[in-house]
């Protein structure tokens, strides 16, 4: 559609209150909405073809029911701009440009509605607002659930992660978001626990191209959601948390003050991966809810819980975890749950100046509880009120602590978004950086929340140690992640694992089937700005000495990143930019060589260090083993690769 075309249908929108029509910047995404027989609903087209299907708009609220008889009583259409900065995202400098449209509703009983749409080139934003009414009231309103849909043509399928019960699992900590994906299913497919999905859902969409659904924005001031099982009529549609989640204490409503506004969901729409990879819309449409109280830096941090377990939470342990470290040019050290009853406050105060005087600063691990689960582990009761955190976080500065990592929420109840917001400017004003782990997607909070670093809402590493299942299937989960969970936040996966096997002797239980080049690429292909490098003491005389280079050498800040090639769960390519330095990184997820040819600009007529694999041997349970080659680039940017069986790929400059 030319950008007269798209004037013209905007002209028509504002002339029949029953049609309203915005575009992106360069006319190949237009959303549409009307409202027929009282309902109002929205469609996409992407170059000309119809990509999200009619789907319905609205929610309903204590106040009124604004999904039956609605009409369109006027639109108003502007345009977005804005630049900014970020450090703890996939890019750095971002300038944003869209076109907005306010779409305002009458229901039947008169009551008003808005839903604004933001559309960039290849993301649509929405949400819905609600103005105070008559006699300026009322003040505020419960909304009890959302019509919201997203429709796609028959044949598309799907990339999703089940949404599970509450109070379920061990220990009764589930929903934890960590239930496996599975890959190109039909729509019709019904969730593994009746539940629906938990955002963000990836689709094919036939030959047309791919959409990411999501949702960003979400504070204490609304509840997170997910998308229901697909219904033939309705397609997907906004589900709330579940009744018994946070142990049943807080609604799985949603209050707001009025006027309000709910979340931003998210499209991102292509022909081909590289906007999914490269979208930065949850970032795009919300802002900074407070100031940074210091500088927070990135880095890398090692880590003895992943193999070496509660046993290694003593102090002597530390030490050598904090020794190595040091001796890598990391930045920090993450000492994992029961340090409080194993080393103690006065002995973790000490770890923690001798941590300083190595050139290495602690991160601390909590449970987030109270009274939602039954995880044991300690701390306990630190995080869950004011008061325990001002008194732990006081303490926490005062001993030179970077950061923590909280762990065990399980709900996405508006009560439990406010314990997150609440860890959060706390942990800010003590100059402390916070990951989640046990929890649920982030949802814009880099931009919203300065001091935020990533959360874990996949399953991650520490499953490797659990089952050799997993270890079978890390090559399938992440080349999953670039796609989907990752490519709508900081992603703490929990480690470039560099033993062969998840044990302290290195020669026992579970074994990886992942090359050490596929454990270095994920370092790059999955960001997160603080990064772990799940090393072991002994990898330091064990690894090759150009291993420790890069490792010693790898950035985990980008000032930009590009989608390269790739196939959700099969394999991931991935450009990322730190400074003038290119960092091309890819993974093999499958059992079978892959080689391609790739398009690299930035390499064009050079000769680039090559990280890659030996072909591995015949031998059961045998990993290609890495070598580092010189490779060069011809002049129109191309170079020839081949991953192996989940091995791996880099090129640096």
């Amino acid at each position: 559609m030319t950008m007269a075309m798209v004037a013209f249908v905007q002209a028509m929108g504002h002339a029949n209150d029953a049609s309203c029509t915005v575009a992106s910047p360069d006319g190949r995404l237009v959303v549409e909405v009307k409202a027929d027989d009282g309902h109002a609903r929205y469609q996409v087209t992407y170059g000309g073809k119809l990509m999200v299907l009619p789907s319905a708009l609205g929610l309903k609220a204590d106040i009124g029911d604004f999904t039956t008889g609605l009409k369109i009583t006027g639109s108003r259409n502007d345009k977005v701009e804005k630049t900014y900065t970020m450090q703890q995202a996939k890019v750095s400098n971002i300038h944003y440009v869209a076109n907005s449209m306010d779409v305002d509703f009458v229901n039947a009983n008169g009551q008003r509605m808005t839903a604004t749409f933001l559309v960039s080139d290849n993301d649509i934003a929405f949400r819905y607002t609600i103005p105070r009414q008559k006699n300026d009231n009322p003040k505020c309103a419960l909304i009890y659930n959302e019509a919201t849909a997203f429709r796609f043509a028959d044949g598309t399928t799907t990339f999703l992660c089940p949404q599970i019960g509450p109070k379920t699992g061990w220990e009764r900590t589930k929903p934890s978001y960590e239930e496996d994906y599975e890959a190109d299913m039909p729509m019709a497919t019904k969730s593994k626990f009746g539940l629906g999905y938990t955002f963000p859902c990836l689709f094919r969409l036939g030959d047309d191209g791919w959409a990411l659904v999501g949702e960003t924005g979400v504070s204490s001031a609304y509840c997170g959601s997910r998308l229901s099982d697909y219904d033939p009529a309705k397609g997907y549609t906004i589900a709330f948390p579940e009744k018994g989640e946070f142990n049943g204490v807080g609604s799985e409503f949603a209050g707001i003050p009025l006027p309000g506004s709910t979340p931003w969901r998210t499209i991102t729409l292509g022909t081909t991966l590289k906007p999914i990879v490269e979208t930065t819309v949850m970032y795009d449409v919300v802002d900074p809810l407070y100031e940074a109280t210091q500088p927070f830096q990135s880095g890398r941090y090692t880590w003895s819980w992943l193999i070496w377990q509660d046993e290694s939470i003593n102090y002597d342990d530390q030490v050598r975890f904090i020794d190595l470290a040091s001796a890598m040019g990391f930045e920090f050290c993450l000492v994992d749950n029961w340090w409080d009853k194993n080393i103690g406050r006065e002995r973790m105060a000490e770890l923690s100046r001798y941590a300083q005087q190595r050139g290495v600063r602690l991160m601390l691990w909590y449970n987030s509880n109270g009274f939602w689960n039954d995880a044991p582990q300690t701390p306990r009761d630190c995080m869950s009120t004011s008061f325990a955190r001002e008194r732990e976080m006081r303490w926490l500065k005062s001993i030179g602590v970077a950061g923590i990592k909280v762990d065990f929420f399980g709900s996405d109840k508006q009560e439990t978004m406010r314990l997150y917001e609440d860890i959060l400017s706390d942990a800010n004003r003590y100059g402390l950086q916070v990951v989640f782990h046990g929890c649920t997607m982030p949802r814009g909070w880099e931009r919203m929340y300065p001091n935020y670093v990533a959360s874990e809402a996949a399953l991650a590493s520490e499953n490797l140690m659990f089952s050799q299942h997993h270890c079978d299937k890390e090559g399938f989960e992440l080349t999953m992640h670039p796609f989907s969970r990752n490519a709508m936040g900081a992603f703490d996966w929990g480690g470039i694992i560099m033993n062969r096997r998840m044990s302290r002797d290195n020669k026992s239980r579970n074994y990886r089937r992942s090359s050490d080049t596929f454990e270095m690429a994920t370092g790059i292909v999955l960001q997160t700005a603080v990064n772990c490098v799940a090393m072991q003491p002994n990898n330091l005389n064990e690894l090759p000495q150009f291993e420790l280079d890069f490792l010693r050498a790898l950035p985990t800040t980008w000032d930009e990143t590009r989608f390269v090639d790739g196939y959700p769960t099969r394999y991931a390519i991935l450009a990322r930019r730190h400074g003038n330095d290119w960092y091309v990184a890819g993974i093999n997820g499958t059992d079978q060589p892959i080689t391609l040819t790739l398009d690299l600009p930035m390499f064009a007529a050079q000769t680039v260090r090559y990280y890659t694999d030996r072909q591995a041997s015949k031998a059961e349970n045998a990993i290609a083993e890495a070598e580092l080659r010189q490779l060069k680039v011809d002049k129109k940017g191309r170079a020839k690769v081949t991953l192996q069986p989940m091995g791996g790929i880099i090129l640096v400059k």
